[in-house]
């Protein structure tokens, strides 16, 4: 999930092609359904993200009561107002009246906290969850910001890899070497510092063991010649997400596990490594890789929908896809790694949609 920021961004207004009293304001390659009018390209104005979660009472300046997602209402979601995709909300909050907004976004401001804004927190099923300990070693997982917020993460012709994105739930696994012990944790947990004490009916634990990630991890340690390793995979399966890829998460044997991502502390220094280059061929079940080439948008955004490959039978529709650089490197865009996600309009507004971490 990426991280939310509540900031004032100029907009690009386009005509709505199936409203007249409609209009589309972009952010980045994000677009809001906004009223006719409301706006001109050029203007500066307040964008909400997805997955915010909103105060009552700027709910009901928005004019928004009773109709964001949620129990409560009050949640940011992608929706299709008059066959359009929406994405987040465009406004200008009375609390920011007297703001410079054009400087605010030439600064960067973050509004969420002064509008009362916060993150959503997906729930935790019990199987996902359980008791806890400090993890001062966990090799821990960063967000991936998404690329219709940050278009400008990677250049035209960039070489690239797209991965296919799966709806699961994020396992990290953390192997020392000195100790020949293992470490798992969730991405929520992780992001605490907090390890998942050992049980047999956690969910991550029952991928550990039935795909056997803590013997590849050392099997790998010992040919990096690392003190840790980080393997970071998506579970799946019936009974994760409403996206199960044909796996039975429920039965014994039947946890869906593809690694996404690796990490190893060679010589002291942590590295993001390639699973492709660095694993034997089928050592580990891996995500599908559905593109290398030069980056272009457009076959970005077309790959980002369709229908999964993780099956080999197309069972239902595609989460998105994850790129990076062929070469790792830093991205002063976001201040972190390159590493983006572009997400299927298609999986935005499905219905009796599945969100755990």
């Amino acid at each position: 999930m990426s991280t939310l920021r509540v900031t004032a961004e100029t907009l690009t207004v386009h005509d709505h092609p199936n409203a007249d009293a409609l209009e589309l304001a972009q952010v980045g390659l994000y677009r809001a359904v906004v009223a006719k009018g409301r706006f001109r390209t050029g203007d500066v104005a307040v964008y909400i993200p997805e997955q915010a979660v909103l105060p009552a009472p700027l709910i009901e300046e928005l004019g928004l009561t009773g109709r964001l997602a949620g129990k409560a209402s009050d949640r940011v979601k992608a929706v299709r107002l008059r066959g359009e995709l929406s994405q987040g909300l465009v406004c200008l909050p009375a609390a920011l009246d007297g703001v410079d907004l054009k400087q605010a976004a030439q600064d960067g401001t973050d509004f969420a906290e002064l509008l009362g804004i916060t993150k959503w927190v997906p729930p935790i099923p019990p199987t996902m969850s359980g008791d806890v300990e400090a993890a001062p070693d966990l090799l821990p997982w960063v967000d991936i910001e998404n690329l219709h917020r940050f278009p400008e993460m990677f250049e035209p012709g960039e070489p690239v890899v797209l991965t296919e994105k799966l709806h699961g739930t994020a396992c990290l696994v953390t192997y020392l070497a000195e100790e020949e012990r293992t470490v798992v944790s969730s991405k929520g947990f992780g992001a605490k510092g907090l390890a998942l004490k050992e049980d047999p009916r956690n969910l991550y634990w029952r991928a550990v063991h039935g795909h056997g990630l803590s013997a590849v991890a050392a099997r790998l340690a010992a040919r990096l010649g690392a003190r840790r390793v980080g393997l970071f995979g998506e579970v799946y399966g019936a009974g994760v997400q409403d996206l199960a890829y044909g796996a039975n998460a429920r039965s014994d044997g039947g946890v869906g596990f593809a690694l996404f991502d690796l990490s190893a502390e060679i010589d002291g220094q942590v590295r993001w490594l390639d699973p492709a280059e660095v694993l034997e061929p089928g050592e580990l079940p891996l995500v599908p890789r559905l593109f290398t080439g030069p980056y272009d948008l457009d076959t970005v955004l077309a790959l980002a929908s369709g229908r999964e490959t993780v099956s080999g039978t197309e069972l239902h529709l595609r989460e998105g896809v994850v790129i990076r650089p062929v070469a790792e490197r830093y991205s002063p865009v976001t201040g972190g790694r390159a590493i983006a996600k572009a997400v299927s309009p298609a999986y935005l507004t499905r219905k009796g949609g599945t969100e755990y971490e």
